[in-house]
């Protein structure tokens, strides 16, 4: 099967032209897809500013409880725009500021996973001593804005 059928085949997916023709399905997933991203938004950046060390160590407690919340928002947000996204897949995939989006929200993710990696303590404010967690932090912050900003193009190309 060529790419083309497979997009073709998944706009055709019954539970996907559901979302397309109910009245108030997409507006719902569209919602949730905002709220995804601004918890995931608003959790991970006050960790990455620990990390650079804007913030100080008075918001090491709570932390890991930010982190927790951004990987929510962000499956929160994975998951509704991928059904988003779905309805519309063959338009989507020509889409220049979709496939920006997805390779920043890609590298994002392994900008997180090598600072995951890289640290040895389980402590997130113990990185931002070390300069790739301060690195880290700074890509992050360039990266989940630059997502954001390209989500907010998608409909504008």
């Amino acid at each position: 099967m060529q790419l083309a059928e497979l997009l073709l085949w998944i706009e055709g997916v019954p539970a996907v032209r559901f979302i397309s023709t109910a009245t108030v399905i997409y507006p719902m997933i569209s919602t949730l897809h905002l709220l995804g991203i601004a918890l995931l938004f608003g959790s991970i950046i006050p960790v990455d500013l620990r990390l650079l060390r804007v913030l100080g160590p008075q918001f090491d407690p709570v932390l890991q409880s930010l982190v927790r919340f951004a990987v929510f928002g962000f499956l929160l947000a994975a998951i509704s725009g991928a059904l988003l996204a779905s309805i519309r897949i063959t338009d989507y995939a020509e889409n220049r500021a979709f496939l920006i989006k997805l390779s920043i929200v890609f590298l994002a993710g392994v900008n997180a996973l090598v600072l995951r990696l890289k640290s040895i303590t389980p402590g997130i404010a113990d990185s931002g001593g070390r300069p790739y967690g301060r690195i880290a932090g700074a890509i992050s912050v360039f990266l989940w804005t630059g997502a954001v900003l390209a989500g907010r193009w998608i409909a504008f190309i």
